[in-house]
């Protein structure tokens, strides 16, 4: 878990009531150094108590449009969720596997993606840039 973060301030600063499975799944997220699938984040969360996929999806889809999580693409159709940048989690980019499937956080300085050109030739409103790295991580290269 993190240790700077203080899940009942992000809700209440997001004016979202605290609930206790908007905060297990916040937990959970903020407790992996890697995005997660919304089956990921269920399994875990059915591990101690039970819980519907449904309410699992509404929570991370209203954790989304409150800024609070960060929906990222994962491999094919398919979305994993990390910590939205903030003051304690920069952004930052990601490296996805292509056999595994595995995907895993980048140092925010690994990868500098500079969108100052961007901002002065393109009209519409930039909300948030996302950095992906596709290739083979070190424990499919092993294989």
């Amino acid at each position: 878990m993190c240790h700077q973060c203080d899940y009942s301030d992000l809700l209440k600063a997001r004016e979202l009531g605290i609930t206790r499975n908007r905060l297990r799944v916040l937990e959970i997220i903020g407790s992996n150094n890697f995005p997660l699938s919304a089956g990921d984040i269920y399994k875990t969360l059915e591990r101690n108590a039970s819980i519907n996929r449904v309410t699992v999806y509404r929570v991370l889809d209203l954790l989304v449009d409150r800024g609070l999580v960060q929906r990222l693409s994962g491999g094919g159709r398919s979305f994993v969720y990390g910590l939205a940048p903030s003051e304690h989690h920069p952004a930052h980019p990601h490296f996805y596997c292509k056999s595994c499937g595995h995907m895993e956080c980048l140092n925010p300085q690994s990868l500098n993606v500079d969108t100052e050109p961007i901002l002065r030739t393109f009209p519409g409103l930039i909300q948030s840039v996302e950095v992906r790295v596709d290739g083979v991580c070190k424990t499919c290269l092993k294989t």
